[in-house]
């Protein structure tokens, strides 16, 4: 009985539809982050920035979650910046595993701006 051949379109196909589907896991592995801003007075609030990053082989993509969240932070152009608290993912010892294939998240709040405490008494 003689064998059906193969058509070569479907030889084509195939290296075609493997790239398509790297390129769709590609682009499901981003990073998200978030920056939240209050206003507690005219010139002053606290911000709270988080992000979630991930790592494959220890190659954190596209970069590492704490400097996502500073870059937030950074970016928002909010004057006299300062941590209160900063919480990374940590795993303790068992990181090592973790750095094949994981997620990391990481929270950074803060205030920012000057109350009147802070302000130079005019002369």
């Amino acid at each position: 009985m003689p064998q059906a051949s193969i058509p070569r379109d479907y030889e084509m196909i195939r290296p075609r539809l493997r790239v398509a589907i790297a390129g769709v896991l590609l682009a499901t592995v981003t990073a998200c982050s978030s920056l939240e801003i209050t206003r507690d007075t005219e010139t002053s609030g606290s911000f709270n920035s988080s992000a979630r990053t991930w790592v494959f082989l220890g190659w954190h993509m596209p970069r590492p979650a704490i400097q996502i969240a500073h870059e937030n932070i950074s970016d928002s152009g909010l004057p006299n910046t300062r941590e209160t608290e900063v919480h990374r993912t940590d795993w303790g010892w068992f990181n090592w595993v973790i750095e094949i294939f994981s997620t990391r998240t990481a929270h950074v709040k803060g205030t920012w701006g000057y109350s009147g405490a802070e302000l130079p008494p005019d002369q």
